[in-house]
């Protein structure tokens, strides 16, 4: 199981420079509006520093981390739900992505113009969301009319209509939707792929002087974020861009230098896997050592699912071993002998960390 983020922003905001930074694919990052046309799409290794630790223990042929995908797409301008710059077409990328990446300027630099002449976050945020609200009503609009005309008579839309109406009253008011709709709700409009039902995660684009985001533009970011509830990280892309051309050794000693433990684009994959509820078991042996996402509170057969839809039709058993504990005493034989190895069955719901081996027949 992977999960996509969907990169948005105003023109210029840096988007395009931080995915290059991630993925190393080469999207064009000119001085421009709109010079992302089609959405650049990169598969980008999830760094978890448990991983290299059960490879030296394993001493596997090779280690696969798991990945997330990251989808960049055009700068969207004030009038975008109407058609405005590129419109439509880039709101409708945006509904198939898991979560939101909203990318918001906070640096200064007069050779990057900035689409509206000034630096507002807050400002820059509400352009966005309101383009985002526009869309989603004209899809709840749409839904209400159909809803009241089929209320009496379809017990779906009875049950859907006072869901239609809070959400139309929460955009009359300027809310997204993810601040009304409960899990309960939300599952009852999840074929309208609301756009402002997404979670989201908002990066202050720092300049290289603002590593820690205490500027008063970072501080704005991460207020909206905090009354939210939404995911926030600090990034500078510059210097995220400096990091992608390292080896890992010097990737270290580089972010040594810059007093930080990792990097911002990693802690933006952190962030986004704690958002949409995800965690990371392990699979190791001589072959492999390799990680796999699944949805927290998943039980095993699912969690076997994720490697093949044999192992969950199949599913007998699996045999689980806590990463602490592999750590500790060194391999599978040494976990088995010491009764730390556990055979586990349907029931058994996956805890992050788990080294899981599966047992199937079909």
């Amino acid at each position: 199981m992977g999960f996509n983020c969907g990169i948005i922003g105003l023109p210029n905001v840096g988007k395009s420079t931080i995915f290059n930074a991630m993925t190393a694919a080469g999207a064009e990052a000119s001085n421009y509006p709109f010079c992302t046309i089609d959405p650049n799409i990169g598969m980008v290794p999830l760094r978890d520093e448990r991983m290299q630790k059960l490879a030296a223990l394993v001493k596997p042929e090779r280690v696969l981390p798991t990945a997330v995908e990251f989808v960049d797409i055009a700068g969207i301008v004030k009038g975008a739900s109407k058609g405005e710059g590129l419109g439509n077409q880039f709101l409708g990328n945006i509904r198939s992505v898991d979560t939101i990446v909203h990318v918001v300027r906070c640096f200064e630099d007069p050779g990057i113009v900035h689409v509206d002449g000034r630096i507002d976050p807050k400002g820059d945020i509400e352009v966005i969301e309101t383009e985002l609200i526009l869309a989603d009503m004209d899809s709840v609009d749409k839904r209400l009319e159909k809803a009241a005309r089929l209320a009496k008579t379809d017990k779906a839309m009875a049950e859907a209509l006072p869901v239609y109406n809070e959400l139309k009253a929460a955009f009359e008011a300027g809310r997204p939707a993810r601040t009304v709709l409960s899990k309960e709700t939300a599952a009852i409009v999840k074929d309208l792929s609301l756009l402002t039902a997404k979670p989201i995660i908002y990066v202050a684009n720092v300049g290289e002087d603002d590593l820690a985001g205490n500027s008063a533009a970072a501080e704005a970011v991460r207020e909206v974020a905090e009354k939210e509830g939404a995911g926030f990280v600090v990034i500078c892309g510059k210097i995220e861009s400096e990091i992608a051309e390292l080896s890992e050794e010097e990737r270290a000693e580089f972010l040594k230098g810059l007093g930080l433990k990792e990097s911002g684009l990693d802690r933006l994959a952190v962030a986004a896997y704690s958002l949409l509820g995800l965690i990371t078991y392990f699979t190791a042996g001589k072959k492999e050592v390799r990680a796999w996402t699944v949805e927290r509170d998943s039980k095993a057969p699912k969690a076997a699912g994720v490697i093949h839809s044999d192992f969950e039709r199949g599913f007998i058993k699996a045999e689980v071993m806590a990463y602490e504990d592999f750590v500790r005493y060194g391999s599978e034989a040494a976990c088995r002998e010491k009764g730390v190895l556990r055979v586990e069955g349907k029931d058994y719901v996956v805890k992050d960390g788990d080294i899981m081996h599966f047992k199937f027949n079909v």
